[in-house]
């Protein structure tokens, strides 16, 4: 649906993009992510004929936006961060004219605008200026434009920007919505809006696409290891020993462990107990013996089935693991309360790619 085959934009110092290349198949929905100045903006623009590019070619549907620019751009709905309106026209008048902008047949308008009306949520307000809507209805009638002439191919850029939590998930599953008869490019600063409702990512910076992924795949590319988080019903050491002892695992930490002061404190009991005995045998051989109906009273000793410890347990070469861990377990009368794996999230990955070591350096 859409090709974008080594496109350039350059300007003065360096800047702009370089060499962008990927391709958008229909029913896609691909979450454009990168930082303030990276060239999100610019590749969308040459994407949508609003800029040419240096070098390269963008492709839409078969037509080049380069030989023929009108016939590309009718496959388009582009809505860009600030939306293109007009304030003293009413939300109706402005969609009719925008109906008349993207050659929409006459007898196909008046349906077309109520259509969009109704996807939006602007039932109500078709008579009010434009000007005097709130930055959340600005931004739906922006939509509304974008979608109007049904485009095969939609750009958005911070479609949610200003609206309410409610607004937010009504434009999310309409976008989820139109991704299934279109291929949507959608450009956000709010990542778990990508793990939402995009089935694949594309992360630029400094004008370079550094990551080109589906979300399941992320951990993978990045070379991530394997790694489960677990709370298990059992001894400490005996559910240590099981662990390690599975070719599988590579590492096992433990996340519960007692803390220095309280170890040293276990220590130090322990020594004094050991002074005294060698000291005073018949004072240590009395309290031995009061202990003795207490610890026969006693449920269960402090290393019995009774206790649970938390791991984190990483995989030898980065397989799945949990299925054998699982079994081991099992086998040994060990139950796993919880079992979680753990994998970086889009924040950790997007500030991988995109923090400026060199930079960070320097502020260092």
């Amino acid at each position: 649906m859409l090709e974008v085959k080594q496109v350039s934009k350059l300007y003065e110092n360096d800047r702009g993009v370089h060499g962008i290349d990927f391709s958008m198949q229909r029913g896609e929905i691909v979450g454009f992510l990168g930082p303030n100045g990276a060239g999100k903006t610019t590749t969308m623009r040459m994407i949508t004929g609003y800029l040419n590019p240096t070098h390269g070619q963008i492709i839409v549907d078969g037509h080049s936006m380069a030989d023929n620019p009108k016939k590309a751009r009718r496959k388009i709905g582009y809505l860009p961060e600030t939306p293109p309106l007009y304030p003293e026209m009413t939300v109706q008048s402005y969609l009719r004219f925008i109906a008349n902008l993207r050659d929409v047949p006459a007898r196909e308008q008046k349906l077309a605008v109520s259509e969009a009306i109704a996807k939006l949520g602007l039932q109500g307000r078709e008579k009010q200026i434009i000007r005097s809507l709130s930055k959340g209805y600005k931004q739906r009638v922006g939509l509304a434009q974008a979608i109007l002439h049904k485009p095969d191919l939609l750009v958005l850029d911070e479609p949610t920007s200003g609206l309410d939590p409610k607004q937010i998930i009504e434009i999310r599953q309409l976008i989820h919505e139109l991704g299934e008869n279109h291929t949507v490019l959608l450009s956000t600063h709010i990542l778990p809006e990508i793990n939402a409702i995009c089935n694949r990512v594309l992360i630029i910076n400094q004008g370079r696409v550094v990551l080109d992924e589906r979300p399941e795949n992320l951990g993978r590319t990045m070379g991530e290891t394997f790694e489960v988080s677990l709370e298990v019903k059992g001894p400490r050491e005996r559910v240590l020993s099981e662990l390690r002892s599975l070719p599988v695992v590579g590492e096992v930490k433990l996340l519960d462990a007692a803390p220095a002061e309280e170890q040293l404190q276990l220590h130090a009991a322990s020594d004094t107990s050991a002074a005294l005995a060698a000291e005073a045998p018949e004072i240590a051989e009395a309290e031995e013996e009061s202990a003795e109906p207490t610890r026969a009273n006693s449920a269960t000793p402090a290393s019995s089935a009774s206790e649970s410890v938390k791991l984190l347990v990483t995989s030898a070469d980065r397989t799945d693991i949990r299925e054998a861990v699982f079994f081991q377990l099992a086998k040994a009368g060990y139950p796993i309360l919880e079992m979680k794996k753990e994998s970086l999230s889009l924040e950790d990955i997007f500030l991988k790619l995109t923090t400026d070591e060199e930079g960070a350096e320097t502020d260092a």
